[in-house]
C-alpha cells in the first residue's frame, strides 16, 4: 500500500508539472514572444480557461500527502517553510496578473501586470527546479525526521549543513526554466497562429538546443551529487526505460519543432518531463525525502499514515480522481483548437 501512494502522489506532482507547466512557461516568455497589446491578450487567452484548474493539482498533491504521508508533510512543510511562502506570494502574483490587467484601458496598467505576470512565472519555474534539487541532494534532517534549512550557507551540495540554495539545485532551477520555456513556447504554438506561431517555435527551438545541454550537464553532476541514485538504477536496471523516455522527448521536441508539427512537438515537450520526472522518482525510491545522512532519510515505510487510513483514503481517492479526469477532459475539449481574440475576456 505505501508503494502505491508513494506512485500516486508522483503521478499527481507530475500531472502539475505537466499541466501548470506550460502556463508557467508561457508566462517565463510571453514578453519577448509577444510584440504587441493583441499578442499578449492572446498569449494569455491561450492559459486563461486552464490555468486555475490546472494548480488544482498542487493543492490535491499537498492534500494526499497529509493523509498518506503525514510525517513527510509535516517535515516538509515546516523544513521548506520559508520557500513555500515564497511560492505562495509568486502564485498568487500569477493568479493576480491574469485577472487583474484587463480591469482598467490604461496600456501602463497592462505592462505592471505582465511584468508581475512574468517574474512570478520565471521565479516559480525556478524555485519549483530546486526544490526537486533539494530533494534529489538531501535534506540535513536529525533521527526524529525534521529539519531546516535557510535560503543558503555555504553553496556546496556537499555540506552537512546545506541551504536550500547551492550550485546544484540553482543548476536544476535553471534546467527547470528552460524546460518550461520550450513547454510553454509549444503551447503557444499550438494555440496560435500567424507572427506569434513563428516566434514561439523559433523560442522553443532555441530552448530545446539550452535543454539539450544542460540535461547533458546535470546528468552527471546528479549521480555524482548522489551516488545512491544511480546504484538504484543500477540495482533495478529496468529503470533506465524513464532516461530513455526523456531523451525520446527530447528528440522529438527538435525534430518536430523543426517540421512545424506544433502538437507533436508540445506532446514531445510533455514527454521529456514525464521522463525527467519519472526518472528522479525511481532513483529516489524507497526514499520520499532523502537526508544528507540517508539513514535519517524519511522512507514510504517511516513516513506513511497507518494500513486502515490509507485503505479509506484510496477510495476516496479513487472518486476525487474521476471527477478530475471528467472535468479536464471536458474543459480541454471545450477549449481546444486556436485561439480567437475577441473583444471581451483577457
Amino acid at each position: 500500500m505505501d508503494t502505491i501512494w508513494f506512485i500516486f502522489v508522483a503521478f499527481m506532482i507530475a500531472m502539475y508539472v505537466l499541466l501548470d507547466g506550460f502556463d508557467l512557461g508561457a508566462g517565463a516568455v510571453h514578453l519577448f514572444a509577444a510584440k504587441d497589446e493583441r499578442e499578449r491578450r492572446t498569449v494569455i487567452r491561450s492559459i486563461g480557461p486552464v490555468w486555475d484548474g490546472n494548480e488544482v493539482w498542487l493543492i490535491a498533491a499537498g492534500g494526499t500527502l497529509f493523509f498518506a504521508f503525514p510525517k513527510l508533510y509535516a517535515s516538509g512543510f515546516s523544513g521548506f517553510y520559508l520557500p513555500l511562502i515564497m511560492v505562495l506570494w509568486m502564485l498568487m502574483i500569477r493568479g493576480l496578473s491574469i485577472e487583474l490587467r484587463g480591469h482598467f484601458a490604461d496600456p501602463m496598467w497592462a505592462a505592471f501586470w505582465d511584468v508581475m505576470f512574468f517574474i512570478g512565472s520565471t521565479l516559480l519555474a525556478i524555485f519549483f527546479g530546486a526544490a526537486l534539487g533539494n530533494v534529489v541532494r538531501g535534506v540535513p534532517l536529525n533521527e526524529d525526521g525534521y529539519f531546516f534549512q535557510p535560503l543558503w550557507t555555504d553553496f556546496s551540495p556537499f555540506s552537512q549543513t546545506p541551504g536550500i540554495l547551492d550550485w546544484y539545485t540553482i543548476l536544476i532551477g535553471v534546467v527547470a526554466l528552460v524546460t518550461l520555456v520550450v513547454h510553454g513556447s509549444n503551447w503557444i504554438s499550438l494555440k496560435t497562429e500567424g507572427a506569434l506561431n513563428a516566434r514561439a517555435r523559433r523560442i522553443s527551438r532555441v530552448f530545446s538546443l539550452a535543454a539539450i545541454g544542460l540535461t547533458v550537464l546535470a546528468t552527471p553532476l546528479t549521480f555524482w551529487v548522489s551516488p545512491w541514485m544511480l546504484a538504484s538504477f543500477n540495482d533495478r536496471p529496468y529503470g533506465y526505460v524513464f532516461p530513455l523516455l526523456a531523451i525520446a522527448g527530447l528528440v522529438g521536441m527538435v525534430l518536430f519543432n523543426l517540421r512545424g508539427n506544433d502538437r507533436a512537438a508540445f506532446l514531445s515537450s510533455g514527454v521529456y518531463i514525464l521522463g525527467m520526472l519519472a526518472s528522479t522518482v525511481f532513483g529516489v525510491y524507497p526514499r520520499v525525502l532523502p537526508g544528507v545522512d540517508l539513514a535519517n532519510s524519511l522512507t514510504i515505510q517511516n513516513s506513511a499514515a497507518s494500513d486502515y487510513g490509507q485503505a479509506v483514503g484510496l477510495v476516496w481517492w479513487s472518486i476525487g480522481m474521476v471527477f478530475a479526469a471528467v472535468y479536464f477532459v471536458l474543459i480541454y475539449r471545450l477549449f481546444r483548437g486556436k485561439v480567437r481574440l475577441e473583444d471581451e475576456g483577457y
